[in-house]
C-alpha cells in the first residue's frame, strides 16, 4: 500500500511539474480565436453551471415578472447593454460577438425560452454578478440595482417570442437606457456617432467598412 501511495504521489508530482513547464513556456493558448479542447470545455461548463446553480438557489423572483411595465423598462436596457453580444430577433452576428470566446448565447432564439427550474433566478444572478473568464460583466458593478436587473430578466424571458418588428416596438416604447445611477436616455435613435480604427468606422446605427 505504501509503495502504491508513493507511486501515485510521484505520478501526481511529475504531472504537476509537466503542467508548470507547459504554462511556463507559454504553451497554454489564451487566444480568443482558438477553442479549448472538448474535455476542457466540458469541465469549464460543468464547473460554471454547478457554481451558478448553487449561488442562485435561494433567489426568489418577484411575482410580477410578467408585468408589462417591467418588460417595457427592460427592453431599453437590453437594447443598450445586451444586444451587441446576445442579439435580437432576426439580427445577424455582430462583430464583437464573432470575436468572443466563449460565444455568448443568442437570447432571441426559441431555445432560450426553455423553462428550467430556477431559470429566472439564474438569469438574475448572471446579470448581477457576471461570469469570470467570459465577456459577461457584473452589471451591478456598473450601478444597476436589483429592480432594474429584474426588469431586464423579465424582458429576456419574453424576448424569444418577439418578432423583429415587435422587438423594435418594445425598444421604442421603453425609457431607453435607464437604471439606478444613470439618467434615462431616449429610446429613439440618435444621430450616428462612431469611432475609427484601421479604416473601420463604427456607428451605433450605421456600420460602414
Amino acid at each position: 500500500m505504501k509503495q502504491f501511495l508513493l507511486g501515485a504521489a510521484s505520478v501526481i508530482g511529475l504531472g504537476a511539474l509537466a503542467g508548470f513547464g507547459y504554462i511556463e513556456n507559454g504553451r497554454l493558448d489564451f487566444a480568443a480565436d482558438t477553442a479549448h479542447s472538448d474535455g476542457v470545455t466540458k469541465l469549464i461548463a460543468w464547473a460554471r453551471e454547478q457554481s451558478v446553480t448553487k449561488q442562485a438557489t435561494d433567489i426568489v423572483p418577484p411575482t410580477d415578472l410578467a408585468n408589462a411595465e417591467r418588460i417595457r423598462r427592460g427592453a431599453g436596457n437590453y437594447e443598450a447593454m445586451c444586444v451587441g453580444c446576445h442579439l435580437s430577433p432576426g439580427a445577424e452576428d455582430s462583430e464583437i460577438r464573432k470575436g468572443l470566446y466563449p460565444v455568448p448565447p443568442n437570447l432571441s432564439l426559441p431555445a432560450a425560452a426553455t423553462e428550467v427550474s430556477g431559470s429566472d433566478g439564474r438569469r438574475f444572478w448572471i446579470i448581477k454578478h457576471g461570469i469570470k473568464g467570459s465577456a459577461m460583466p457584473a452589471w451591478a458593478k456598473g450601478g444597476m440595482d436589483d429592480e432594474a436587473i429584474w426588469d431586464l430578466t423579465a424582458f429576456i424571458k419574453v424576448l424569444p417570442k418577439l418578432s423583429a418588428d415587435e422587438y423594435q416596438a418594445s425598444v421604442a416604447a421603453s425609457e431607453g437606457h435607464s437604471h439606478a445611477g444613470r439618467a434615462p436616455e431616449p429610446a429613439a435613435k440618435q444621430p450616428a456617432q462612431g469611432h475609427n480604427h484601421e479604416g473601420h468606422f463604427h456607428s451605433h446605427h450605421k456600420h460602414s467598412h
